[in-house]
C-alpha cells in the first residue's frame, strides 16, 4: 500500500514540476508555477481590496469622499501592481523575458483587451478630472440606459457603480460615461431649477395664476429664495393656458419637494375656484331615448355639466386686489400689476418679531396677508395702530427713501408679502412709465409729501441737487435719485 501512496505521489509531483513550455532562454513554466502565481495573484487582489478600504475608512476620513475615492484607488491599484511584479520576480521567472514575450504578444493582446483598456484609461481620465465624482447625482442621456438617474457610489479603474433611486446597483463600463453625454446634476453645485407646468382653463384670471404659483412655491420651505421663484406663461395650449412655475431646490430634495408643491398648486388653485384644464371633446348622440323628467343625474359623457354641479368654494380676496387698494398703484394695468407680484416675496414672521424700528430706513413695503401688525410710537410708547390681514404699510418709506415714523411689530404669527427697494428698483428701470403713474398720483397728496419733505429737511436728508419748493417735484426728483433712473 505505501508503495503505491509513494507511486501516486511521485506521478503527482512529475507532473506538477513538469515543464510546459520554455519562456526565453532561463525560465521553465510549469504548472506547479502557474499554480503559485495564481494563488498569490487571488491573494494580491484580496489585499489590494483590504488596502483601499482602510484607507477610505481611517486614512483618508478626514478629506471628502470624492478626494478618498480617487486617492484610495489609484494607491491600492499602484500597491498592486508593484506587488504583482514582486510576486512574479520571486517564483523564477525572469520580468526582461516576460518582456519580449509580452512584446510578441502586444498586438493580439491589444485588440483582444482593447475594451478593457479603454475602461481602464476612461476611468484614470475621471479619477484625475473630476467631473464625475462619488455623491454627484448623474442621469444618462445613452439609449442603452435611457432614463437612467442615480448617485455615484463608487469610482473603479474599470466601471462605475450607479445607485438608481430605486436603490439599484448598476455597474457601468467607463468608457461609456466618457464618450456620452452625462447630465451631472450636482457637478459645481447641489441646486437645480425644477420647472412644474400647469394648465388652467381659458376663462381663469392669468394673474391670478400667476399669484398662486408664486404663493405655492413660498409655502414650500425647500425652495430656495436666491434665484426667486418664477411663474412663466407659456403658451395659449389647446385645451388650457400654460404656465409653468420655476423653482431652484436642492437636488438631493427634488422629487420630494416636486410632490409637495403639486400638492400645494392644486390646493391653492382650488380655494379659489381655478380649473386646472383637461381635454375636452362634445359627444353627439343621435336618437337619445328621451329622460324622465325626475331623472336629475348627470350623463356621464358629458363631463361639462358635472362640472357645473360643483359646489363653489368662497372666493378669497386676492393679492391683486390688495395691490389695487394701495392708492400709488390703484391705476396699475393688470400686466403691471403682475410685475409687483412677481418681485415680491412672501414673509412669515412669528409673534414678537420686530419688522423695524421708528427711524429705520424705509426700504421696503408690506401687505399683511395673515396675522396681525402693531403700530407703535417708540419714543412715546403709544399704540397707534392696528394692521389687519388685506391692509398694507410702508409705501411711502419705500417710493421716497424716508425714515419709519414708528415701529411695527407682530403681535399674531404673521405672513406678509414684501416689496424691498432692490427689487422694486429694478421694475423701474424695465419699465421707466410705472414712475410716472406712481408721482401722478402722489401729486393728489400734496400735504403729506410736503410734510414728508419737511421732516427730512429737518434731519438734514434731503440732497440739494433734489430740493425743491414744490413738493412733488421734489418727490420726481427723489424717486430718480432713490431708483436710479
Amino acid at each position: 500500500m505505501t508503495d503505491i501512496f509513494s507511486f501516486i505521489f511521485e506521478q503527482l509531483s512529475n507532473l506538477f514540476t513538469a515543464r510546459l513550455f520554455r519562456l526565453g532562454d532561463d525560465t521553465e513554466i510549469t504548472l506547479k508555477l502557474l499554480l503559485i502565481l495564481s494563488l498569490w495573484l487571488t491573494f494580491i487582489l484580496f489585499a489590494i481590496g483590504l488596502v483601499k478600504r482602510f484607507l477610505k475608512r481611517h486614512l483618508l476620513a478626514g478629506i471628502d469622499a470624492n478626494n478618498r475615492e480617487a486617492i484610495a484607488t489609484l494607491v491600492s491599484y499602484a500597491l498592486g501592481a508593484i506587488a504583482i511584479l514582486v510576486a512574479i520576480q520571486n517564483s523564477g521567472i525572469n520580468l526582461r523575458s516576460l518582456g519580449i514575450v509580452l512584446g510578441g504578444l502586444g498586438v493580439g493582446i491589444g485588440f483582444g483587451l482593447q475594451h478593457i483598456a479603454d475602461d481602464f484609461i476612461s476611468g484614470l481620465i475621471m479619477l484625475f478630472e473630476r467631473t464625475l465624482k462619488v455623491n454627484d447625482l448623474v442621469e444618462l442621456d445613452d439609449y442603452r440606459f435611457e432614463g437612467l438617474v442615480g448617485r455615484i457610489v463608487e469610482v473603479n479603474l474599470r466601471s462605475t457603480i450607479i445607485r438608481t433611486l430605486d436603490d439599484g446597483d448598476v455597474v457601468i463600463p467607463n468608457n461609456q460615461l466618457i464618450k456620452n453625454r452625462v447630465l451631472n446634476w450636482s457637478h459645481n453645485t447641489s441646486i437645480a431649477r425644477l420647472k412644474i407646468p400647469v394648465g388652467v382653463s381659458y376663462d381663469s384670471d392669468p394673474i391670478l395664476v400667476t399669484e398662486l404659483l408664486l404663493k405655492s412655491a413660498h409655502m414650500e420651505p425647500a425652495v430656495c429664495k436666491q434665484p426667486m421663484p418664477k411663474a412663466m406663461f407659456m403658451a395659449f395650449g389647446e385645451d388650457a393656458l400654460q404656465f409653468e412655475l420655476w423653482v431652484w431646490v436642492d437636488v438631493n430634495q427634488r422629487f420630494n419637494v416636486q410632490s409637495s408643491i403639486h400638492f400645494t398648486i392644486e390646493y391653492n388653485l382650488r380655494q379659489h375656484n381655478i380649473e386646472i384644464a383637461f381635454p375636452q371633446r362634445d359627444v353627439w348622440i343621435r336618437n337619445m331615448p328621451p329622460q324622465p323628467n325626475n331623472n336629475d343625474k348627470i350623463p356621464l359623457f358629458n363631463r361639462q355639466l358635472a362640472l357645473k354641479h360643483r359646489p363653489s368654494l368662497p372666493v378669497q380676496i386676492s393679492l391683486k386686489d390688495m395691490l389695487r387698494q394701495v392708492s400709488y398703484f390703484a391705476n396699475f394695468t393688470d400686466l403691471e400689476i403682475r410685475q409687483l407680484i412677481e418681485i415680491g416675496h412672501r414673509q412669515r414672521s412669528p409673534a414678537g418679531t420686530t419688522l423695524f424700528h421708528e427711524g429705520d430706513a424705509g426700504n421696503s413695503f408690506y401687505i399683511l396677508l395673515e396675522g396681525k401688525i402693531d403700530i407703535l410710537a417708540e419714543k412715546l410708547n403709544r399704540h397707534l395702530a392696528t394692521i389687519e390681514p388685506g391692509q398694507f404699510f410702508g409705501e411711502v418709506a419705500l417710493l421716497l427713501g424716508v425714515p419709519r415714523t414708528a415701529m411695527a411689530q407682530v403681535s399674531e404669527n404673521a405672513l406678509l408679502f414684501v416689496i424691498n427697494q432692490p427689487s422694486f428698483s429694478e421694475l423701474l428701470r424695465r419699465y421707466p412709465e410705472l414712475s410716472h403713474q406712481v408721482v401722478q398720483t402722489m401729486a393728489q397728496n400734496r400735504d403729506e409729501l410736503a410734510k414728508r419733505q419737511r421732516e427730512m429737511r429737518d434731519l438734514n436728508l434731503v440732497d440739494s441737487s433734489e430740493d425743491d419748493a414744490n413738493p412733488v417735484i421734489w418727490a420726481r426728483k427723489r424717486i430718480k435719485r432713490m431708483f436710479d433712473l
